[in-house]
């Protein structure tokens, strides 16, 4: 421990004796003066020389440079001795305070043995800074109103160099306004102010730019310079003021509430309050016109507020004043005329005048309808107006200008209301504006209706067919006709024209209801004696004076089968058997007998067939069914039995089938006494020798008649003239020439004489003719069935149906 002790106290007396010695080597200074900003490398002074140290000895001794208190800007060359600058001294950046001198101490140590060396540098300032502002742009603000004369300070340059380098004058831009008053102070430095030379006028001269720039003293002499903004502060020294006293404006009538009229802007010289400006209207302006518009008091914006009509008023008149805000208010006034524009916004209007409802539609041609007028409250080409009529073409109507705004409603057309009943007039008014507005106005017309049309049937020829045995009363048929007329002229009475038929009048044969047309029979009518009927019925209205129309009827009775075959040979007495004898030695195929029927029905209910319903032998005997021939059908042997039964049925076609039978009895003996042609007849043949006579004149008469016919309609048929009209006088316009009863002689002729031709050839083969009188309705003609089908005679339909087509063609309307 007390080593320890020992060995501190050792090290501290060597260093007090160290820090003694080297603190005497220390007492002594050099000193060398360089200018600031030199380059690096640059010589600033030889230590070994200026110390009088052995240049060797540098390196040995361990030669330093020690700055104090500063960066080591220094450095020494231990080869040379030299010192060296290291690095740029700037001498603002060593020196902050501003003094004219400016020092960088050091201390050069060398060791074995140590020795110091003080050394003092002193940095000469150059020129190497300009003066600089604080502010770069200083704001002033001085009223308009500032007299001349008046000083303002304004913000000193800096110059980091000192002496001679540091600021020396400012300088002013040229102003008119201003200038500069320098001043030095107690510390040599420079202040400037400036200083108003001129009245200011901020609506002339807002704002004022200068630039004051500071100058030092060096050489060269450098400089710093700043901006002087100057804003004028305004006074309100001048009145609102509107580009023009008078403004004119056009506006549309009916524009929307909210449209911009025009926007009012007054400009006021001054600035700030005192050049806001509130708009509002004056006295003179009429309460009409405030209503309608509005005035923006911040904008001077006039837009519409109320609805605008041209037809109210044309113009407005806008008196405006522009008031500004300041202290003492200023104001300045305008004139604004509104102009309306007018829109095509009125519809043309149509007045009808005198107006008829209801024409007749016999009128006349030019019959006056209505008056009608137009009007348009537009104006100009919107206030011109054009009536025209819808479909004109179409209409039987026409306009005719009377006057100025005035229009006829003419008839220019006949009228006829079964055709168009009832117009519905369109009137289109149209003005000429764009786009053009139109009216319509439509006139409702009723045509009367007048007697003008007769009544027509939907045929001009009806035929009727009726089955015979109808009830007394049945409706036949109903024929209505058409009247286009209304009311009475439309409603309609039907009748029977009179006509006579076989003295029977047509009334008592047919009725027809006079208010609907049905037509009824009043009979009950038999095909086998009545066929058609042939009549007109005419159709009335009840107009004044009455028209009336025809129309032909053809009445067809159709045929029943209601009557039954009558067997009128053999003739046999009511119930009886008829007897024949034939000789046993007959040869295969002999006539034994010939049925003959006639039907009084025609077609196929006259149509006769017959059949064997019973017979004795049904090998010996057969029986044709068309023509009713008995014939054998092979020769009689010993065993046949004498007497042979045949029971003979005649049945019509009709539906349901009517029929007749006859029971002939046969009997066959060895010999039978025959006649010859040129035999004698008979004694009973005596009797009816004249009847016989005159049926043969009357037959051969009537095949006459018949080949003549033939020859007649078919030269008829080749020539094909053309049917003539019969005039007949107006007093039987509608009496046709009845030949009904002589067509039903004619059809009872031809059947009778069929009959008598038939029978006369069955019993004229036999070698005798027995003449007997059949039962035969009266008046009543027959088909004889019986008659081979190649000698079939004509019906008398087919001949009446020509006769009614040739009174069909004869009858007048």
């Amino acid at each position: 421990m007390a080593l320890i002790v020992a060995l501190l106290r050792t090290r501290l007396i060597v260093a007090v004796f160290t820090f003694i010695t080297l603190w005497g080597f220390a007492l002594s200074i050099t000193r060398y003066s360089i200018p600031e900003e030199m380059e690096e490398g640059s010589f600033v002074a030889n230590l070994a020389t200026d110390l009088g140290l052995d240049v060797r000895s540098l390196v040995q001794r361990r030669a330093k440079l020690d700055v104090i208190h500063s960066k080591n800007y220094l450095d020494i060359n231990k080869e040379t001795g030299e010192l060296l600058i290291r690095q740029k001294i700037d001498r603002e950046s060593i020196c902050m305070t501003k003094t004219t001198s400016c020092f960088l101490k050091m201390d050069v140590i060398l060791e074995n043995p140590i020795r110091i060396f003080n050394i003092e540098l002193e940095i000469m300032d150059i020129n190497d800074n300009a003066p600089l502002f604080r502010r770069r742009t200083m704001h002033l603000d001085i009223s308009e109103a500032t007299p001349p004369g008046e000083r303002f300070s304004l913000t000193n340059a800096v110059d980091a160099d000192v002496g001679a380098n540091s600021i020396k004058t400012y300088y002013l831009s040229e102003s008119k306004y201003f200038n500069i008053d320098i001043q030095t102070g107690s510390d040599g430095s420079k202040y400037v102010d400036l200083v108003l030379s001129g009245i200011l006028d901020r609506e002339d001269h807002a704002v004022h730019n200068l630039i004051l720039t500071a100058v030092d003293g060096g050489v060269p002499p450098r400089s710093g310079t700043a901006s002087i903004v100057i804003n004028v502060l305004d006074i309100n020294d001048n009145a609102p003021l509107f580009s023009q006293p008078l403004f004119a404006v056009n506006v549309s009538e009916n524009s929307a509430a909210g449209t911009v009229v025009m926007t009012l802007n007054a400009s006021d010289l001054d600035e700030g309050s005192n050049a806001q400006l509130i708009y509002s209207y004056t006295l003179y302006t009429s309460e009409k016109a405030q209503e309608l518009f509005s005035l923006d008091p911040n904008s001077g914006e006039i837009k519409v507020k109320g609805v605008i009509d041209y037809e109210e008023s044309q113009s407005f008149e806008l008196h405006v004043q522009a008031q500004d805000r300041g202290a003492n208010p200023l104001s300045g006034h305008c004139k604004v005329m509104v102009f309306i524009t007018d829109l095509n916004d009125n519809y043309p209007e149509v007045t009808i005048k005198s107006l008829k409802s209801a024409l007749a539609e016999d009128v006349a041609v030019g019959t006056l309808i209505a008056v009608v007028s137009v009007s348009d409250m537009d104006s100009g080409d919107n206030g011109q107006v054009e009536l025209t009529l819808n479909q004109q073409e179409s209409l039987p109507f026409l306009l005719n200008k009377s006057s100025e705004g005035y229009f006829e409603l003419l008839v220019s057309k006949p009228l006829d209301r079964e055709v168009i009943s009832k117009y519905d007039i369109t009137l289109r008014v149209t003005d000429k504006g764009s786009p053009p507005l139109s009216e319509n106005e439509i006139i409702n017309l009723e045509i009367l209706d007048v007697n003008d049309n007769a009544p027509t049937f939907s045929q001009s020829f009806y035929t009727i067919h009726v089955m015979e045995n109808n009830l007394p009363g049945a409706l036949l048929t109903s024929l209505s006709a058409f009247d286009p007329d209304l009311n009475e002229n439309q409603y309609l009475v039907y009748f029977i024209m009179e006509k006579e038929i076989v003295n029977t009048s047509m009334s008592m044969l047919f009725s027809i209801n006079p208010e609907n047309g049905d037509l009824y029979a009043l009979k009950t009518f038999d095909y086998e004696r009545e066929r058609d009927f042939l009549f007109h019925i005419e159709a009335r209205d009840s107009g004044v004076p009455p028209l009336s129309s025809n129309v032909t009827v053809h009445i067809i009775i159709l045929d029943q089968n209601d009557n039954t075959p009558l067997i009128v040979s053999p003739w046999r007495a009511q119930g009886s058997v008829v007897e024949e004898v034939i000789p046993r030695s007959t040869d295969k195929g002999h006539l034994v007998a010939k049925v003959i029927a006639i039907d009084a029905d025609s077609e196929q209910n006259a149509r006769v067939t017959y059949q064997l319903l019973q017979i004795t032998d049904a090998t010996l005997f057969s029986l044709d069914q068309y023509n009713g021939e008995i014939r054998t059908t092979r020769m009689f042997s010993y065993r046949d039995p004498r007497q042979q039964r045949l029971v003979i049925v005649a049945k019509d076609n009709g539906e349901p089938a009517r029929s007749a039978t006859v029971t002939i009895k046969i009997s066959t003996v060895e010999h039978v006494i025959s006649f010859s042609e040129t035999t004698e007849l008979p004694l009973e043949y005596d009797v009816f020798t004249d009847l016989n006579l005159y049926l043969v004149i009357g037959l051969g008469a009537v095949s006459f008649l018949l080949l003549i016919t033939i020859l007649v309609i078919i030269v008829l048929k080749c020539q094909k003239p053309k049917p003539k009209a019969i005039k007949i006088p107006p007093a039987n316009r509608n009496s046709l020439i009845s030949q009904r009863s002589s067509t039903i002689a004619d059809s009872t002729l031809i059947s009778s004489d069929a009959y008598w031709y038939s029978l006369f050839l069955a019993e004229t083969r036999k070698g005798k003719v027995v003449v007997r009188q059949p039962i035969i309705p009266k008046g009543a003609g027959y088909f004889v069935s019986s008659i081979p089908r190649s000698i079939e005679p004509s019906e008398p339909t087919d001949s009446r149906a020509s006769t009614l087509e040739q009174e069909s063609r004869r009858e007048l309307p």
